[in-house]
């Protein structure tokens, strides 16, 4: 099955990229058995799965040919401008039919149950769905205790709300940190701190001390492809985490929210080693199918249960996006169409690494090493004006996100950076936008007033 999935989700790539344009045929069967060293019966079937897709088309005695879309890859050929700071997937990967099978297919199997409020909890047969989807991440809960949200961001503004049994009441974040996040704890006036993490982690011994001080409801972390940093934790940082939030009583909020986009071995989230007793785990899916979807779930410590519950009191998730969702899941599409997201975002993160070490020879821009996600830190001088810098690239059509915003305002040690995305960057424009980038930089550092 992995053999399969990797070829088609190759093929899909490649498609995609124009290395196999409109019109042009396929390796023969036999041909690209060689070439990916499998059976002829997996490039029938990968073969079959794009014909399914429209994604190519069969003619008898000839061959297999690439279908002529021109709107398969919206605004992607005709725009000139470089984008580094859209966080969002790139359209040109949606799932759209898959998608649009599994919505119909959800109305045949429920009918008149997805048009009631449903579950405040969420749809129950998608919860019992979930224990084996998470299970794969080595999350190991029972449906009932899987909550169905509406994105990970109504968790994160339920968590931050309600009352903890610890009877804490300040929320500690990583600076920097999610944006969003940042700017909603301020503008509620919740009680919330920072702790520093850089490309090289944190420190955890001031973690410690800040846990041990007391009156730490919760630990927000992305222990995984950190936006806006694009680093993980390691095995070792994760396990201390995780041991410290019992020892002291702090609960950790783990927003794995690009958990599908990776594939390093041993890379397991703080849940993993806590015995779920102090670690709310959540997941988004909007990373992978796509934004629209308004669709998460956090997977809670029995304790924190009822609260949790008594502040999110309404079904306000779409029970038919919910079951379109577990099926999604359950007939393999996701499990797909995550591999060929990984593959493609992979490649994209590759090109600009490579990028970087072909225009950076001065060591101008310092990078965060990461090879999955979606994003990366370009950490720069500080003599460099950072407004000034970004209006000189959107001149050129190139954005990019300033790290200003993914900090508390009253922040005060921040580092000057760009986080850089490549969810919605085309490949075969990442060399050149990294140039640019590299180059006004230097013109900074040069001319600095």
């Amino acid at each position: 099955m992995k053999k399969y999935l990797d070829i088609l989700s190759d093929l899909e790539q490649k498609i995609n990229e124009g290395q196999f344009v409109s019109g042009q045929k396929l390796p023969s069967v036999r041909n690209a058995a060689k070439l990916y060293g499998c059976s002829a019966n997996t490039i029938t079937r990968a073969y079959a799965e794009l014909e399914k897709q429209h994604a190519i088309y069969s003619i008898a005695q000839s061959g297999y040919y690439v279908v002529d879309k021109p709107g398969n890859r919206p605004n992607a050929t005709e725009s000139k401008t470089i984008d580094f700071a859209s966080s969002s997937p790139d359209p040109s990967v949606f799932p759209y039919l898959d998608f649009q099978h599994c919505l119909n297919k959800a109305v045949d199997t429920y009918k008149y149950d997805l048009f009631t409020c449903g579950d405040s909890n969420g749809l129950e047969s998608l919860r019992r769905t979930l224990v084996s989807h998470l299970a794969g991440d080595q999350v190991f809960v029972k449906a009932e205790r899987i909550i169905v949200t509406s994105g990970a961001n109504q968790a994160l503004e339920i968590l931050a709300k309600m009352p903890f049994p610890n009877g804490n009441s300040i929320v500690l974040v990583e600076q920097p940190s999610y944006e969003i996040y940042m700017r909603f704890l301020e503008a509620e006036g919740i009680p919330v701190c920072g702790i520093a993490r850089t490309t090289a982690g944190i420190d955890l011994h001031e973690l410690e001390e800040k846990f041990r001080q007391g009156n730490i409801k919760f630990f927000y972390t992305m222990s995984r492809y950190h936006s806006p940093l694009g680093t993980s934790y390691s095995a070792d940082e994760r396990k201390t985490i995780a041991r410290l939030a019992s020892n002291y009583d702090v609960y950790v909020v783990e927003d794995d929210y690009m958990a599908d986009l990776g594939e390093e071995p041993g890379i397991d989230p703080i849940f993993a080693y806590n015995g779920t007793s102090h670690v709310v785990y959540l997941k988004s899916f909007s990373k992978i199918v796509f934004p629209g979807l308004r669709l998460g779930a956090a997977v809670l410590p029995e304790k924190l249960m009822e609260p949790f519950c008594q502040y999110k009191r309404y079904a306000d998730t779409s029970q038919l996006s919910q079951a379109a969702l577990e099926v999604y899941i359950k007939n393999g599409m996701y499990e797909r169409h995550k591999r060929k997201i990984r593959s493609q975002y992979a490649a994209r993160i590759r090109a600009l690494n490579e990028a970087v070490r072909r225009h950076n020879v001065e060591g101008l821009v310092e990078i965060s090493d990461g090879r999955y996600g979606v994003y990366v830190q370009f950490k720069l001088p500080a003599k460099v004006n950072l407004e000034r810098l970004i209006k000189r690239l959107a001149a050129k059509d190139i954005l990019v996100f300033s790290g200003k915003p993914c900090y508390l305002s009253d922040y005060k040690e921040r580092e000057k950076f760009l986080r850089i995305s490549i969810s919605r960057a085309r490949p075969e424009r990442i060399d050149e936008g990294v140039r640019e980038i590299i180059e006004e930089v230097r013109r900074e550092v040069k001319s600095p007033s």
